[in-house]
């Protein structure tokens, strides 16, 4: 059994795959998710699970460079780009527009569906190195 938090053995095996600068979603339980990256469906009902203790999972595992979040979640859900940043305090961000964050989504490795109800929520992880 392995000892990291993460248990999720495709979203473990997708971290795992990621090259350096390669994108990973992870989003509400609203965000559309385009045709072509991998579906990593983690909803279970309504919060369940969240966005941040999915946040929080992924950064056990994945080593992150940057991320970006949609512009209208500075307004929309001030709290959960505060929780944001407490998780990923020293990396640079990036704020677009929510229209443009589907668009990059689309280039994304995996998009990971959260059971999260709250109103931009979504997150795009760039994949760093750990050397």
């Amino acid at each position: 059994m392995k000892k990291t938090a993460l248990l999720n053995s495709a979203l473990s095996e997708t971290i795992a795959r990621l090259g350096h600068n390669d994108f990973l979603v992870i989003g509400d339980a609203g965000l559309p998710i385009p045709t072509g990256p991998q579906r990593i469906d983690l909803a279970l009902t309504r919060g369940v699970p969240t966005f941040i203790e999915t946040l929080q999972a992924v950064l056990t595992e994945m080593q992150v460079e940057r991320y970006i979040v949609a512009a209208e979640m500075e307004k929309a859900s001030p709290h959960i780009l505060k929780a944001v940043q407490e998780q990923l305090p020293e990396l640079p961000f990036e704020k677009v527009p929510h229209e443009r964050f589907k668009e990059l989504c689309a280039m994304a490795k995996a998009v990971v569906r959260t059971g999260e109800f709250t109103p931009y929520a979504n997150i795009l992880l760039v994949a760093g190195v750990v050397f």
